[in-house]
């Protein structure tokens, strides 16, 4: 096992066997940490010892690895809370194997402790257990909650991990401000106002939006450029918002609209509509034809919103709705909002799971972590039902402080719901089997066009990318069987001051050289050449590798010597490198290859390897340029405030506050700074001090 996979034992109550409570294990080292007796004992052999399915019913041979590690569990039994409470199993690296909760500790450690009647994954888990960890809780509902925020912290290998924790977006409707914004949110609730929600999409949040801005007109700016406008915007221009800012509308009737809006996303959307429908037959009575048809324009931006929803129930107002499917040993939860009797839209999940667990256990382990920091609906509808269904509900419940119904419908609408949802998952899983398929073929294209023999799991594709050396950037994009690895992909601003600006083959030196000394360091030494991991293995962990089998770099024989010159210096083996140089008059389809050990050479104009390489080679472009553009333009809107050592976040806005501009504060006296609430005498002097020696 790598030392990447180890993770700190956070400090709980922790009792080895034969210690008393105040001798806690943590800060030990690897090696000083509990192992079973036996010398020969060799995690890595438990793969020879265990098959992928093996089920060690009563009276088959069990292997060694398992009875060593049974026992240790067996020594820790003594110590296991009897009541409810978490615990943590960990490998002799320090590595947390598994966190589980119980509504009492003691039973559960001893299902463990004896080394038959497991089946093959808990078999592996046993295997490698050299000590334990429990805490206990007043709660089997607050055991719950600790072994959720445990799983999200630690990522243990051998729990369903939700891989995709990014947070949603919302609609806000803020509350401090006397002309209220209409704007997206996400992350913390920190800021006064009606939060709607959650969306499945920045998409979904934008479109909407677009039409509320449409239909009622309110203000999507900032605060601060509101209170600094004279005159109206652009969207005040194209009936996208009121004007509160200049008084082109009254604060009466722009609270109107925000009350109208408010009303709209609270499920009152008829009730809205009948009254902009009356009003726009007042108006056209009234032969006022102007006003008349900007009250159609807003009805028809209404029913754009409600038309966009795709299904829409009639009988549930508000609701999450959750399916799990398994195909190929590879599970999807497809999850969907419901809000104000509207879809608000849907987001596909792919736990990490071991193929031994049904779809119900998958279910099970993911809704805690998805709810671990997101707000419930009122309903939640499952398509399994689910062993903790109950303690779920109680803790959802305890949480949101209201009353949450955890529910398997049966029959009605509730379960057409389920079923539309239950439908996208096979959708949804069978469009990324197909996809996972063709990617994988064109990993075993390029590696054959390239002739590696070992299988590529992981590509890392570096671009580098400035102007005139200024702003200089590196990237590095990565990618495997399952396309682009976004959340893998890595930035290096170019630091060296011994860079010749300019000096591509010294940006790239760099930028690998920090990449690979820092994979050194986290394994612990100089990479060695190890092989690939078997099919099963790779199964049962689907565990997406942190160190590359093929790194490809964007350049000619210079980028490509640099990068060998890099690996060699750090003693990384085992990693193959290629080069792509552009081919004459930069056409595609004529690039020329560099590997070690033959000629530059080409492939066919219609090989596919070639045109997956081209893919590679020009989202690393795509990323790096990006990256670049973001840099300078954060460069041409940087305030001289930011170059002052000692001027934080809170000061730089007093300052601001109280004289407008940097420009203003650069000609302020030292007696004018000092009054500033905030900025004492000392502050006052450096900020005089650094624009005085500029030249202010």
């Amino acid at each position: 096992m790598s030392a990447m996979s180890r993770r700190p034992v956070p400090p709980d109550s922790i009792l080895p066997p034969g210690d008393s409570p105040d001798a806690p294990l943590e800060g030990l080292a690897a090696d000083e940490v509990m192992t079973p007796d036996d010398e020969d004992f060799d995690a890595e052999l438990v793969a020879q010892d265990l098959g992928a399915g093996l089920d060690l019913s009563e009276g088959e041979a069990v292997p060694a690895s398992v009875r060593r590690g049974a026992e240790v569990i067996r020594s820790y039994l003594r110590h296991a809370p009897t009541g409810p409470g978490v615990y943590r199993m960990i490998s002799a690296e320090g590595e947390v194997l598994y966190v589980g909760k119980a509504k009492s500790v003691k039973k559960r450690i001893a299902s463990y402790a004896r080394p038959t009647g497991h089946n093959g994954r808990i078999a592996r888990m046993i295997s490698l257990a050299a000590s334990m960890v429990f805490v206990s809780t007043a709660t089997e509902t607050e055991a719950l909650l600790l072994e959720t925020n445990y799983i999200k912290q630690m990522k243990p290998r051998f729990n369903v991990l939700m891989r995709d924790d990014k947070s949603f977006p919302y609609i806000l409707l803020t509350g401090d401000h006397a002309a209220p914004q209409l704007t997206k949110h996400r992350g913390g609730r920190n800021r006064k106002g009606d939060y709607f929600g959650p969306f499945a999409s920045v998409w979904a949040v934008n479109r909407t939006l677009n039409a509320l801005q449409r239909a009622f007109l309110l203000r999507s700016c900032t605060d601060s450029y509101y209170e600094n406008r004279t005159r109206p915007c652009l969207l005040y221009q194209i009936k996208r918002c009121a004007g509160p800012c200049t008084g082109e509308i009254s604060h009466e009737d722009y609270a109107a609209l925000v009350g109208e809006t408010r009303d709209f996303l609270s499920g009152k959307s008829r009730a809205v509509r009948e009254g902009l429908a009356l009003e726009m037959m007042q108006a056209a009575e009234a032969l006022e034809f102007e006003r008349a048809a900007r009250l159609r324009d807003r009805i028809a931006a209404l029913s754009a919103i409600q038309g966009e929803q795709g299904i829409n129930p009639k009988t549930v107002e508000e609701a999450d709705v959750f399916a799990v499917v398994e195909q190929a040993g590879q599970f999807v939860v497809e999850v969907f909002f419901f809000r104000t009797f509207q879809n608000w839209g849907n987001r596909a999940y792919f736990p990490r799971a071991d193929r031994s667990l049904g779809e119900a256990e998958v279910l099970d382990a993911f809704l805690a972590q998805f709810y671990a920091d997101m707000p419930p609906a009122r309903l939640v509808l499952l398509s399994h039902d689910i062993e903790s269904r109950a303690l779920l509900e109680e803790a959802l419940s305890a949480r949101a402080g209201r009353r949450v119904e955890v529910a398997v419908p049966q029959r009605g609408e509730r379960r057409e719901l389920v079923e539309h949802a239950a439908k996208n998952a096979l959708d949804t899983i069978g469009r990324r089997l197909a996809e996972t398929s063709a990617q994988q073929k064109m990993l075993e294209a390029l590696a054959a066009a390239f002739g590696i023999e070992r299988k590529l799991r992981r590509i890392e594709i570096y671009d580098n990318s400035h102007i005139m050396g200024t702003n200089a950037v590196g990237g590095m994009v990565v990618a495997g069987a399952q396309g682009f690895m976004k959340s893998h992909y890595r930035t290096f601003n170019i630091k060296s001051e011994e860079i010749t600006p300019g000096d591509d083959y010294g940006m790239m030196r760099e930028v690998l050289r920090r990449r690979f000394a820092r994979l050194v360091k986290e394994e612990g030494a100089a990479v060695p050449a190890a092989p690939p991991p078997s099919d099963d293995e790779a199964a049962q962990t689907e565990a997406f590798p942190s160190r590359p089998d093929l790194i490809l770099i964007d350049g000619g024989r210079g980028q490509f010597d640099a990068a060998r010159q890099i690996l060699a210096e750090l003693g990384v083996e085992g990693v193959e490198v290629a080069s792509i140089a552009k081919g004459p008059d930069r056409n595609a389809g004529r690039e020329s290859f560099f590997l070690p050990g033959r000629e530059p050479f080409r492939l066919q104009p219609r090989d596919p390897a070639l045109y997956f390489v081209q893919r590679l080679r020009d989202e690393a472009h795509r990323f790096a340029i990006g990256t670049h553009r973001a840099r300078r333009k954060k460069e041409f809107t940087k305030s001289p405030l930011e170059e002052i050592g000692g001027i934080g976040p809170a000061r730089k806005r007093a300052l601001l506050h109280a004289f407008g501009t940097a420009k203003a504060i650069s000609r302020a006296g030292l007696a004018d700074l000092e009054k500033v609430p905030g900025i004492n005498a000392a502050t006052a002097r450096l900020v005089y001090d650094f624009f005085h020696e500029k030249g202010g």
